[in-house]
């Protein structure tokens, strides 16, 4: 291996090409291996997941099966990283690994595959729209609940808290079942 020239305190980093295994650039200290092959775990590490979800998403076909050694170790790209941060970050924003699939390009980026993709977020943001509506009718019956803990606690309402009464009430109510006209109670 090439020696490091020192002049001033500065480093000279040297490049070797070897065409089996990519490139590596060394100085006096280091070296550092770049292979276009890359293994489970170090895809994994720089996708910030685990090889065992690397493995899941090659079983749900997200990712394609990777080529292998004469060892038998799986070979990755760093397409392949790419592919694995991207599907990440769609969960992170609320997609299924089935919506993130259907998202991924079958055959290139055309016009076909965009209205795909436009097709499916059009759905999602259906369902984020409806989401988004029962969480504001839930923050309003927790805003009428909180009232109603306040008025007890200030002593203008009863010796017990208004919502657990009113909750073990409902709780009760859903417990029985209405009977139709002329049924008689199951006998237990």
């Amino acid at each position: 291996m090439p020696a490091s020239l020192r002049i001033h305190d500065y480093h000279i980093y040297f490049l070797m090409l070897v065409p089996a295994l990519g490139f590596t650039i060394s100085n006096e200290r280091k070296e550092f291996r770049m292979s276009r092959q890359l293994t489970i775990g170090r895809i994994a590490q720089a996708a910030g997941v685990s090889a065992d979800t690397i493995r899941y998403y090659e079983r749900l076909k997200l990712i394609p099966r990777p080529a292998r050694t004469r060892a038998g170790y799986r070979t990755y790209s760093n397409e392949d990283i790419e592919k694995v941060r991207f599907i990440k970050q769609a969960q992170t924003l609320g997609l299924s690994l089935e919506e993130i699939k259907r998202l991924l390009p079958e055959h290139g980026a055309g016009l076909s595959e965009c209205k795909r993709v436009r097709d499916l977020l059009s759905a999602k943001l259906e369902e984020l729209t409806a989401r988004l509506a029962e969480m504001r009718m839930f923050q309003r019956t927790l805003v009428g609940y909180l009232k109603e803990c306040e008025a007890a606690l200030a002593g203008k309402r009863g010796d017990c808290c208004p919502v657990l009464f009113q909750i073990s009430h409902t709780a009760d109510r859903n417990k029985r079942t209405p009977r139709r006209f002329g049924s008689r109670p199951k006998e237990e």
